[in-house]
Order: structure tokens, then sequence, then C-alpha cells
């Protein structure tokens, strides 16, 4: 019967905007201006106050958070047949990015402590399988260039960056960072996607701020900016002739878009307190629960916790932790599993991979609970007390 009460209660979403703010009036203004297209102030406005956020000099406005990934590639000069490190525990839109350069992605492992870019096993593949030659990386199995890295900053955590940029250093890389899921997330006090060559953030839906879609490409070099302006508005030159003197894309964002994200970005301040305060209220109720690894906190970062995600007990398999979100569901509780790891996946099981352990173990057993913005004391408690219910059930 108890369960009966929960389910006849409203469903909890996993993540999902909160449009409170100026997102109506910035709207209006694009309808009432015309300005509804990938020219207009707001679009403006919005790479303006996201360079002056993340602490950047320059911000270009993209359509999604996949297409800053294929830019942000392109303008640090990826070419076909190089090689690209990149982290295997992510979402696949990185991963597809360099296969979209015609390039090789090298997987990464994920850290077991902080869930993050395996930064050991990074430098153990650059050391072991590669060389430097008058300065450029090379990987001696393939006899193909290491262009890059692109670790992938997960879950509002942040990836060491200081090793990152050592190794980068070391051996001659370019670094893009993926903080997709990084906005308002700091590392050693600034803001990730600030580090590398370039960064990329994600203004999609379930983001701790959105503009209904639409990515961001970040840098301080104005050499990266420029090109990736250039490239985002189909590779046409100044002036009312249609020259072309690149293969370009269709990826600027519209005013319409921007107009709300420019919204969205007022209020990210108390978006991210909202978001600690969530991990913290799951942090002090799941403390005692047996078996149960909570979120980490990865060093030197003021963390946002985009999704707060929890480890089922070890030995947990996937079948199991698939039921376990089925149980959730059926109690009202919107949750989902990480990624399965990228190498595994049909398209690039082929590719190469360093000893991948750790980002296995962090599929089978993950579960991420509802961590919107909007969700009230009430809905965590519920989520709460569902999570222990299922846990002592467990055993």
């Amino acid at each position: 019967m108890a369960s009966e009460v929960v389910t006849a209660e409203r469903a909890i979403p996993l993540s999902i905007p909160s449009l409170q703010g100026n997102e109506g009036k910035y709207l209006q203004e694009c309808l009432e201006t015309s300005w509804v297209s990938s020219v207009g102030p707001f679009v403006d406005r919005f790479e303006r106050d996201i360079a002056a956020y993340v602490g950047v000099a320059h911000a270009v406005a993209v359509v999604s958070g996949t297409a800053a990934l294929h830019t942000a590639l392109q303008v640090i000069g990826v070419q076909p047949d190089d090689e690209v490190l990149v982290s295997t525990l992510t979402f696949i839109a990185p991963v597809n990015a360099i296969h979209y350069c015609q390039a090789h992605p090298v997987f990464i492992d994920a850290d077991p402590l902080t869930w993050q870019f395996d930064v050991e096993k990074a430098a153990r593949f650059l050391a072991q399988v590669c060389e430097v030659r008058q300065g450029v990386c090379y990987n001696k199995r393939t006899g193909r260039r290491v262009r890059a890295m692109l670790p992938v900053h997960i879950l509002g955590l942040a990836c060491d960056m200081d090793r990152i940029l050592a190794l980068s250093h070391r051996y001659h890389l370019q670094v893009v960072e993926d903080a997709a899921e990084g906005m308002g997330v700091r590392y050693q006090g600034r803001h990730i996607g600030s580090f590398g060559d370039v960064g990329v953030l994600s203004f999609n839906g379930n983001k701790i701020i959105t503009s209904g879609g639409g990515g961001m490409v970040v840098t301080n070099s104005p050499t990266y900016a420029a090109a990736a302006r250039y490239l985002t508005t189909q590779a046409k030159d100044e002036g009312i002739e249609y020259i072309h003197r690149a293969v370009g894309y269709n990826y600027r964002l519209t005013n319409l878009q921007a107009a709300v994200g420019v919204a969205q970005l007022e209020q990210l301040d108390a978006f991210v307190e909202k978001k600690r305060a969530i991990a913290r209220v799951y942090d002090d109720a799941l403390s005692e629960c047996a078996g149960l690894t909570r979120m980490p906190t990865t060093p030197r970062t003021e963390a946002t916790y985009w999704l707060y995600t929890i480890l089922l007990k070890k030995g947990t398999t996937v079948p199991e932790r698939q039921a376990w979100i089925e149980q959730l569901a059926t109690r009202g509780i919107s949750a989902r599993p990480l990624w399965k790891p990228i190498h595994s996946l049909s398209p690039y099981r082929e590719c190469q991979s360093t000893d991948i352990t750790a980002a296995v173990e962090l599929y089978e057993r993950a579960v991420s609970l509802p961590s919107s913005v909007s969700l009230s004391d009430a809905e965590l408690q519920r989520c709460i007390t569902v999570v222990q219910q299922l846990l002592s059930v467990d055993g």
C-alpha cells in the first residue's frame, strides 16, 4: 500500500531546467525586434557574459556541445589519422567529434577515486607507447601523430588539470577540455574549461543552465577564437560576397537560444548553491548506508554535483543495477546509469585503449539520482527515503 501511495505522487525527474528568470522577457524582445536567427544582440551578449564568467578572453556560441567539440578539435589542428587521448567514461559526443575529424581516439580509463580521466594511465601510455621526435609526439605502434588530449570533466567534478597540463607540455600535446557538465565548477580557483588550449561548454536542457540546446567554445587564444567563429559561420569571408576559403559548418547559435542562455546565466550562482545543497543533504542522509559509495569530491575543486551519483555495493552486476533503477522508477524516482564505456561500443571496439578497469566497474555500479535545481525539500527527502528502503532490502 505504501508503494502505491508513493507511485501516485508526481514523478520526480532526473534533471530539468528552471526557467523562472528573465527568459520570457528576453524572448519577447527577440520577437519584437525580429532578431530570431543566428545574428543578434543576445548572441553577442551571451558570448561576452560566458567569457567573463569562465575567465577567458574569447567565447564563440554554437548550436550544441558536440558542435563545440568538433570546432575545438578543428581549430587546434587535429588532422585525419591523428590520435587523441580521450576519456572512455563519458557521453559519446567527444569521441564522435574526434571521428568527425577522421582522427583516432585512444581511450583512457577513469580514476577509481575521482571518476575522472585517469592521468596516471595516460602518462603510462605516453611513456611506454609514444615518443617525441623533433617536437612531435608519435605512437610507436601505429606510427601516427598523437595530437591532443581531451579530458572530460564529468558529473560536475573536475579532472586533475595540473597533471594533465604537465603531460601535455612534456609530450607537446594540445588540450581540449570538455566541460559540458561543469558549468560553475572551479579547480584551483579557476573555472574549468579555461586551462586547456580550448574549452567546451554545453547548454543542453538537462545541464545546470540551458539555452534549450547550444554550446560554447572558450579560449584565451585570439587565433583559435577567430578560426572557431569563421568555421561555425560556414567559413564565409566578411563582406556581401559569398566567398568561402574553407569547408565550414552551420553551427552558429540563434539569438532566441542565446536570450534564454543570458537569462539562465543571471541565475547560475543561485543554481550552483542549490546543487551543492542537494549534494550535502544526500551525503548526510546516505553516510551510514552499508555498501554504498557516495559521490566523491575531487581535490582542489569547487564542485557543482551536476548529477548526484552513488555506487551500489561492490560486485553489483549491470542487470542488478538496471533492476535497481527500475525499482526507483516504480516509486516515481527518475534515475539513470553512467555511460557504457565508449571503448566497448561497437563503433569504437577496434580503437586503442589503456588498461581499462575502473570505468567498467563505475558503469556497473553507478546510479545518478534526481538533482534538478527545482527539486523541493520534500522531493529530495522522498528520493532519500526510497533509496534507503531499497538499500535495506538489498541487505
